[in-house]
């Protein structure tokens, strides 16, 4: 992940830092909410998964013959308001962006009532998504939650405070394509186990899917690790 500018600001309403910046992001998986600002369907929301946040808007703006989708051809223009970000997998977001569009029928929110007729599309949606960021799989996982437009900005209610590993961000976000680097091969070098330190051989090898993480283990290692641990750890949000 490379920042190109960051201010770090307390909210003293939720008592959370939110994080202004400009990141450029490897291996990115997203789930965005767009609006609608058309006055014929203004207010209408759009949950969908995006691998590039900026080319994917403006197929969503440009029509469904651009690459844009069915529900949002001809009904623009769309504004990307909110994208949550930093799944490991492109399954994982899929995941994600299912419960988050059909929040009744996900066994992960059958707590989160139905949307009340004083409640906003725009209010529903950021209420369904608060509440996920609370539920496992997605409060384990290095998520970030990512405002794009400061003018749609809303807190997180007091009880659905998200865990302290996922941050809220403002600013913009650009998907950059990851280089796989061969660590085994680099230089000649062989890799070392975290855990028990013994040298590893290509298909016992098990390392992290962050990018900018090195650890890798012997697959049969962790497996003796895990009966070990009673509560699964958040994963490192930097590796």
């Amino acid at each position: 992940m490379t920042f190109l500018f960051s201010v770090f600001w307390l909210n003293t309403k939720t008592v959370c830092f939110l994080i202004i910046m400009v990141v450029v992001v490897e291996s990115f998986f997203g789930v965005y909410m767009l609006y609608c600002t058309n006055p014929k369907y203004k207010g209408r929301i759009y949950i969908g998964f995006t691998v590039n946040p900026e080319r994917r808007i403006k197929q969503h703006n440009a029509g469904r013959h651009k690459g844009g989708a069915k529900r949002t051809s001809g009904r623009g223009p769309w504004e990307m308001l909110l994208i949550i970000h930093g799944f490991p997998s492109d399954i994982a977001a899929l995941r994600f962006e299912w419960a988050w569009q059909h929040p009744h029928s996900s066994r992960h929110l059958s707590h989160v009532c139905k949307r009340s007729r004083k409640e906003s599309s725009l209010q529903f949606h950021w209420r369904v998504v608060s509440n996920m960021l609370l539920v496992a799989p997605w409060n384990r996982q290095p998520l970030t939650t990512r405002w794009l437009k400061q003018e749609f900005m809303m807190d997180f209610e007091p009880n659905l405070q998200p865990p302290m590993h996922i941050p809220i961000a403002l600013g913009s976000v650009t998907a950059k394509k990851s280089q796989q680097v061969d660590l085994s091969s680099e230089q000649g070098e062989l890799l070392k186990c975290f855990l028990c330190k013994g040298l590893i051989k290509g298909p016992e090898k098990l390392s992290c899917f962050h990018p900018s993480c090195n650890m890798c283990s012997h697959v049969i290692c962790l497996a003796r690790l895990f009966p070990e641990v009673r509560a699964v750890p958040p994963l490192a949000s930097g590796g």
